[in-house]
């Protein structure tokens, strides 16, 4: 059973930095896109960056610049570097992983469980 656990949240200062982890485990042939979404109370989730596996990254525009994806493959880890972080960047976040358990099968969505980011003084 694929599983993502993901750690580094927790409660932050205005223009401090926070890094957040999502470690995917189980048994899977490649990992084709891992992202990071976010959801604050009252709003919908939202999408915080991509980086489809080749490199390609994309970031919402309230974040770029200040966010930064990056995975390594070796540990089938993808992380979220946070720096600059504004009020509002606070909310839970998820990382989600669009896997393909085998080299032929469809790639399917998995979400970790939430991390909570505050940021506040």
């Amino acid at each position: 059973q694929v599983q993502l656990v993901e750690s580094g949240g927790g409660l932050v200062q205005p223009g401090g930095s926070l890094r957040l982890s999502c470690a995917a485990s189980g048994s899977f042939w490649s990992i084709d896109v891992m992202g990071w979404y976010r959801q604050a109370p009252g709003k919908q989730r939202e999408l915080v960056a991509t980086t489809i596996s080749g490199g390609n990254t994309n970031y919402a525009y309230s974040v770029k610049g200040r966010f930064t994806i990056s995975t390594d493959n070796a540990k089938n880890t993808g992380y979220l570097q946070m720096n600059s972080l504004k009020p509002e960047d606070t909310a839970v976040y998820y990382c989600n992983a669009r896997i393909r358990k085998y080299y032929s099968s469809p790639v399917l969505d998995y979400w970790g469980q939430g991390t909570q980011v505050t940021v506040s003084s």
